[in-house]
């Protein structure tokens, strides 16, 4: 594994309490390291369609005490196929070194 330089913040799930707070430390953390984060939107569905966006300190103040997760979350079924597997990462590689994900398990 080659040094890391870049991480990529994912939220998949369902939305829970200390997301936002979550999301919040590992940026900050992560650029006080010399990191570049970049937020991926919607889930596993970001990865696929590639929205991901670059972070920076002011993209997380202000977010704690906000419900939810900014970063939202979707359901991907293109994600459960191995070409869809294989398009998200192939879209995390050209944007990020590292993937932090922020999972929560939801009954259906």
């Amino acid at each position: 594994m080659g040094t890391v330089k870049c991480i990529g913040i994912l939220t998949s799930g369902g939305d829970a309490p200390g997301m936002n707070a979550a999301i919040r430390a590992v940026t900050r953390a992560a650029i006080y390291n010399g990191l570049q984060v970049k937020g991926i939107y919607r889930g596993y569905k970001g990865l696929v369609t590639g929205e991901i966006k670059e972070f920076k300190s002011q993209n997380v103040s202000n977010i704690i005490q906000l419900g939810g997760t900014i970063l939202k979350t979707a359901r991907c079924k293109e994600f459960t196929t191995p070409e869809g597997r294989q398009l998200a990462y192939d879209n995390m590689k050209k944007k990020a070194s590292m993937l932090w994900l922020s999972l929560v398990e939801t009954a259906h």
